[in-house]
C-alpha cells in the first residue's frame, strides 16, 4: 500500500523522523537520529521506523 508522506515532508524537511508502525504517525523528530529516537522512546515507542526527510524533492529520470 502506498503511503502519502507529503504532509510529513512539508513539516519535517531535512529532519530525521521516527514513525509509528502505521508508517504515517510521527512520534519523534530532530536534526539527528539520536534526537528522533529519544523523543519516540519518551512517548513509549521502543522500535519506531526511522527515515530522514529530504530538504527538497528532486525529480530523477534515469537513462542509458
Amino acid at each position: 500500500m502506498v503511503k502519502d508522506w507529503t504532509k510529513i515532508f512539508n513539516k519535517y524537511k531535512g529532519l530525521w523522523v521516527a514513525l509509528a508502525d502505521d508508517e504515517e504517525t510521527v512520534v519523534g523528530s530532530g536534526k539527528t537520529l539520536k534526537e528522533a529516537k529519544h523523543q519516540a522512546q519518551e512517548k513509549g515507542y521502543q522500535s519506531p521506523i526511522f527515515s530522514r526527510m529530504p530538504e527538497t524533492l528532486d525529480t530523477y529520470v534515469g537513462s542509458i
